[in-house]
């Protein structure tokens, strides 16, 4: 969830929408902007659709395809929507065959925000080979890390690296993402060291 200037939030890759997390988020504010960053995190989105009907709905590219059941109201791109420009800047990231993901960077807090495409889980959140699997992929690394299989989806590198050189242009303090602890300071010097793969 971000906060606007207006009062405002974003939901940016919703989670399931329980009704005692409905009623804390209603305290705070007025819920206008639903958010799939990747054509991967939208399992929830229906939900709350129908719990915010007045609220945009933002596709990532290519999601419309998958969710004909949802009538989106726009698909992201590397522009920023008239409802947050100027508060938030975002890119694309293509050229990766699992999805295009659109990173954020909240310019007031300095906080640039992934969903999938860097994780970072604790070495005991799986088990057995599951655990195994996890490791190999750097989803279990000693810090966040881009997995192996989005390294190796990307088929377009050209396409990864102009975004990830807008993305290394923010003034990052602090890093979000959905699979993984926040990184609280340092985030510019994090993200050039998590990207050095790419980057070369």
């Amino acid at each position: 969830m971000i906060r606007l200037s207006d009062g405002s939030f974003v939901a940016c890759s919703p989670v399931a929408l329980p009704a005692d997390l409905k009623a804390e988020i209603d305290t705070l504010g007025e819920v206008r902007h639903l958010v799939a960053p990747n054509a991967l995190h939208h399992l929830f989105l229906a939900e709350w659709k129908a719990a915010y009907p007045q609220a945009t709905l933002y596709a990532a590219p290519g999601l419309s395809a998958r969710r004909p059941d949802l009538a989106f109201d726009a698909e992201l791109s590397d522009a920023p929507p008239p409802a947050w420009a100027g508060e938030i800047d975002q890119v694309v990231v293509r050229g990766n065959a699992i999805t295009a993901e659109v990173v954020f960077f909240h310019q007031e807090s300095r906080t640039a925000i992934f969903t999938d495409l860097i994780q970072h889980f604790p070495r005991d959140w799986f088990t057995g080979w599951r655990g195994l699997v996890a490791r190999l992929d750097l989803m279990a690394a000693d810090e966040p890390q881009v997995p192996r299989k989005f390294r190796t989806a990307f088929t377009d590198r050209k396409a990864a690296r102009a975004a990830l050189t807008r993305i290394l242009a923010w003034p990052t303090e602090k890093v979000v993402m959905a699979h993984g602890p926040v990184i609280e300071r340092d985030g510019r010097a994090f993200l050039a060291r998590t990207f050095r793969w790419l980057t070369g």
